[in-house]
């Protein structure tokens, strides 16, 4: 198994004070699409190298434990927040795999680098991180925003912080983040429009304007009335 990381760390940060916020990984285009088309390339120059192999792309597209895999390689250890951090990159990054029947060579596992910082924790408004290494799914701010297709519990009311799909509170604190560089993939910018919305214009989107800026953003997948359910929830 071969690991791709794809940074997902914009150059800009639409997060500004007061905006309506998005999750970075998409700003751009849905990143399913742009690392599996990266992995196929990544394929056929292993097969120009070494000759026939066989083998699958999968990015979040079949049940891989990713992150545990990623780990056991030595990629970076379990944060926290759950997510995988690596001491140079940070966790702002993708993971995808290349499952081949050829044999490599690989690292073992690093040590875990948190210590004794609790700043995922502590930032989390909706407290979905009740204790270290444990994130309740059911109490994240990107499950209720992408995944949860019924009306937000209006116990929630005032705690997503104008996240309006998805959350990047837990990473943004992330001291090992202060590490992470900006991307070099031009996919993955977002709409120029995008920056240039402000809250009335996202309280009004209509779907002509959704179809533009988000036409190939992972967005899509609240689609106009999710979105639309989020953006009001925050606001009211």
């Amino acid at each position: 198994m071969s690991k791709d990381h794809s940074n997902n760390n914009p150059s800009s940060d639409e997060t500004s004070p007061g905006k309506l916020k998005i999750a970075k990984y998409a700003y751009g285009e849905d990143y399913h699409f742009v690392v599996k088309n990266r992995l196929k390339v990544f394929m056929e120059k292993i097969q120009d190298k070494i000759g026939h192999v066989n083998g699958r792309a999968f990015v979040d597209s079949a049940p891989v434990h990713e992150r545990a895999w990623a780990q056991k390689a030595g990629l970076g250890w379990i944060g926290k927040n759950s997510l995988l951090l690596n001491r140079n990159m940070g966790s702002f990054f993708f993971l995808a795999e290349l499952v081949m029947d050829i044999e490599l060579d690989y690292d073992g596992p690093i040590k875990d680098y948190c210590g004794s910082c609790t700043a995922c924790m502590d930032a989390c408004p909706t407290d979905a991180i009740p204790q270290p290494y444990v994130v309740d799914g059911s109490r994240c701010i990107s499950y209720f925003t992408i995944e949860l297709k019924a009306e937000i519990p209006l116990g929630q009311k005032g705690k997503f912080e104008n996240w309006v799909f998805g959350c990047d509170i837990c990473q943004d604190v992330c001291p090992w983040n202060r590490l992470s560089k900006p991307h070099s993939e031009p996919r993955f910018e977002p709409h120029p429009d995008l920056e240039k919305l402000k809250t009335e214009d996202w309280r009004e989107i209509t779907e002509e304007v959704f179809q533009r800026i988000f036409k190939k953003s992972a967005v899509k997948r609240t689609k106009l009335t999710g979105l639309k359910r989020n953006i009001d929830f925050v606001g009211k």
